[in-house]
């Protein structure tokens, strides 16, 4: 639809009526145009099954399949186009030809790397429980690295942990780096090593996470209550207004942040049980948490 205002009130509040094929001007009532053609499907749909047997069309691109999806596959099914059954030698010439396209699918060794690669991606974004966005960032940042070459002489299963650790604090999804190492089942120092080496080549400005952000997190996994994670909450925002989480690691400071949370709300939690879902150490936690006790001034009763 190329007009975009009303020509007699001039408002920018359209509207598309579909059974009419009319373009109105919720303003004024005025048709700006008619005879609107629709670009979607001719055919209706009521439930998810029946649009997936009437759709014509393949799945859309995606950056998580090496040929980023645009190929045709030989089918499975035994049986040529008018639905006959198929002899012996048109299967054996059928499976003949399905092993040949899955060899010059994965041709070169780029190739092999880069599926290879993610492969691992899907698998570790479906253990983390990550959202389809967060993988196709992913992908798109290996293949960057690809092109820069910075995957030669390293490990496939490191750099493609740290790509998904970078899409999560590009995206705003709070992960932490001991989780991802533990799912991918490499060292969080490898895996803090690759993931330095991805912000420096490949350049960008990727803010801190929040506090705030882990802070819920903890409180979810710790099946704290709602009451506690506002309370993490108003610490923390007091804190950053005090400047005291300046210079302070976010998962150190959440996690102190967490505990008095706790304390207060008279729903304890041990040291011990949050470093253990932090990925902080006790020590840490415990000099956070005197911290806050004495520039906050908060009086606690155990």
């Amino acid at each position: 639809m190329s007009v975009r205002n009303c020509p007699e009130c001039h408002s920018s509040d359209l509207i598309y009526d579909s059974d009419q094929g009319e373009v109105v001007c919720r303003n004024c009532g005025f048709v700006v145009a008619d005879k609107v053609q629709d670009l979607g499907p001719e055919w209706r749909v009521f439930e998810g099954e029946e649009r997936e047997r009437r759709i014509r069309t393949g799945a859309p691109v995606t950056y998580a399949i090496h040929d980023k999806g645009l190929v045709t596959i030989i089918g499975w099914k035994l049986r040529d186009a008018c639905g006959k059954e198929l002899g012996p030698s048109e299967r054996a010439e059928l499976s003949r030809l399905r092993k040949l396209q899955r060899r010059i699918r994965i041709f070169s060794s780029l190739e092999r790397n880069l599926a290879s690669a993610l492969s691992h991606m899907v698998k570790l974004a479906s253990v983390l429980s990550l959202p389809e966005s967060v993988l196709e960032e992913a992908a798109l940042i290996y293949r960057k690295t690809m092109r820069k070459r910075l995957t030669r002489g390293r490990s496939i299963k490191g750099t493609s942990a740290a790509s998904i650790y970078l899409a999560c604090r590009k995206l705003g999804i709070t992960r932490t780096l001991h989780e991802i190492a533990k799912a991918a089942g490499i060292a969080r120092k490898d895996l803090a090593r690759f993931y330095r080496l991805l912000i420096d080549e490949l350049g960008g400005v990727v803010g801190p996470p929040s506090p705030a952000s882990y802070a819920t997190k903890f409180v979810n996994e710790l099946n704290l209550t709602g009451r506690a994670e506002v309370v993490a909450r108003e610490v923390l925002s007091t804190a950053q207004s005090m400047l005291l989480t300046s210079g302070r690691g976010p998962m150190g400071i959440a996690a102190a942040a967490t505990y008095m949370a706790s304390v207060l709300v008279n729903d304890k939690r041990t040291q011990r049980d949050i470093s253990d879902v932090a990925g902080v150490t006790e020590v840490t936690i415990r000099n956070r948490y005197r911290e806050l006790l004495r520039k906050l001034e908060v009086e606690v009763r155990l």
